[in-house]
């Protein structure tokens, strides 16, 4: 006799410690793909998930995809992405599952208050680098199939996994691979799942079926050919660093407004059902607040909060490259700066669009300051807002599935982020995607001090089997 999804859910909590142990092994595997250095490590760490799968059976496909040209000229090797699937029984639906293997950089000198390459379990939460983004999701998925298999429950559909090592680097490569085996790979895929998104709080699971865009910047202002000293050249050249903190500071209001012209012309007014949503989220301001110890926010309402993280685009200046950064003083006039920014967008706002508008108000600000300086501005990443149909069954399953293990209605939301692969699924497939969320809103990604609540990373393991199991009885039958 079949055992039930009851079996399941016993034997993961009755293997807490053996997962546990394993997410410690995977967090040790210093996996960070933006440093060439520990590209041997991503590569291991490929190596040992694809290794993983196949103990359980899996069929694996290590897929090169060529090389990465590094700012020297140099090339390095791109770790190759794992295409794997686990049953092909073909009376049976499948699910595509991605997910990444590298993480930020992390050291213990940035803040952390233990090794971010050791987990360390405190007060109900594993900490390291990688423990909810995005290692912990995905050996959850490899743990809820051992689990199957080990009470000898078969799986309620096909799983494919697409697993890659280069996310946090841009996900170099992989939409040109999901393009070339649209049609192959991933021809027989009936829906497609990630698990790389968080909750809006810490207590109510999220399904979240849309995120903003995003148009990266970088401008350069160059005013001598070395670096200058101070009280010798000070007040006798056009310094770059002036040059450009006055075009950063023309780019956002203190409020938060963006301020190069026409650039919210193609944003949608808020529609009376995402207005709902917002209105029906279980989401404290207060929370929020505290949450990110910030003394007060630009937004004041639950609603008006949710709005501009989700519906309306923001500005965000992010470092300057060039500068003086480091402890203590040096009067040191640098010769080239690079200032870096981004727009988060949303649908309708094309990055083609977004890079003449900012283009054209940069140039404009640049030669209102008659500076004779050397300036460029480019736009190294642009990708589109994506929304998906959160009526389909594939949101369906999430929600029975979040239901049935918390107990509670899961919030229905849109994120602020951009995961870019979502948009090469959807384009590339046409296939419906899932953000079935894990981590909860203070689990830190790409902070000090990351963390995955071991409640989550237990209960996740659970919602993962139930959505399985309820995808089998919500997909349409052929």
């Amino acid at each position: 006799m079949t055992s039930s999804i009851q079996d399941v859910f016993t034997h993961i909590e009755n293997n807490q410690q053996l997962f546990v142990k394993r997410l410690a092994e995977w967090v040790s595997v210093r996996s960070v793909s933006s440093q060439p250095e520990l590209r041997g490590e991503v590569l291991r760490m490929v190596q040992m998930t694809a290794q993983h799968i196949e103990r359980l059976g899996g069929a694996v496909e290590m897929v090169d995809i060529g090389t990465e040209t590094l700012a020297d000229g140099s090339k390095l090797a791109l770790p190759p992405v794992i295409l794997a699937e686990i049953g092909r029984d073909p009376a049976k639906k499948t699910v595509c599952v991605y997910g990444h293997l590298d993480v930020q950089p992390a050291q213990l000198e940035d803040g952390w208050d233990s090794d971010p390459f050791t987990l360390t379990h405190r007060n109900g939460k594993l900490y390291g680098r990688g423990a909810t983004d995005d290692k912990g999701p995905v050996l959850s998925w490899l743990n809820c199939i051992e689990s199957f298999q080990a009470v000898s429950k078969a799986l309620p559909v096909n799983v494919k996994l697409c697993l890659e090592g280069m996310e946090e680097s841009g996900s170099i490569g992989l939409g040109e691979l999901i393009a070339e085996r649209g049609k192959s790979f991933f021809g027989n895929v009936d829906c497609v799942c990630i698990s790389d998104s968080y909750w809006l709080g810490t207590q109510t699971p999220c399904l979240t079926f849309g995120l903003r865009g995003l148009c990266y910047f970088e401008i350069e202002v160059q005013c001598a050919q070395r670096d200058l000293h101070s009280g010798v050249y000070g007040g006798s050249v056009h310094e770059a660093m002036t040059d450009l903190t006055q075009i950063l500071a023309s780019l956002v209001d203190s409020s938060g407004r963006i301020l190069v012209p026409g650039i919210y012309k193609s944003v949608k007014p808020l529609s009376e059902m995402e207005a709902q949503l917002c209105a029906n989220v279980d989401f404290s301001p207060e929370e929020y607040r505290l949450e990110i110890g910030a003394t007060t926010l630009q937004q004041h309402t639950k609603e008006d909060i949710l709005n501009h993280r989700w519906h309306l685009p923001s500005l965000s200046i992010h470092g300057i490259e060039g500068a003086f950064s480091e402890l203590g003083q040096k009067t040191v006039i640098p010769s080239r700066v690079v200032g870096k920014f981004s727009i988060r967008t949303v649908p309708n706002m094309e990055p083609d669009e977004v890079e003449r508008q900012v283009k054209d108000y940069v140039a404009q600000t640049f030669s209102e300051l008659r500076s004779p300086n050397r300036f460029r501005i480019t736009m190294p990443v642009g990708s589109q807002a994506w929304v998906a149909d959160s009526t389909h069954p594939n949101y369906t399953a999430g929600r029975n599935a979040m239901r049935r293990v918390f107990g509670v209605e899961p919030n229905l939301i849109r994120d602020g982020c951009s995961i870019p692969v979502t948009l090469d699924f959807a384009r590339h497939t046409a296939l419906n995607v899932l953000l079935l969320s894990l981590g909860a809103c203070d689990d830190g990604a790409h902070s000090q001090n990351e963390k995955f609540n071991l409640s989550n990373y237990m209960n996740g393991m659970k919602v993962m089997a139930s959505y399985l199991e309820e995808l089998s009885l919500v997909l349409p039958k052929e």
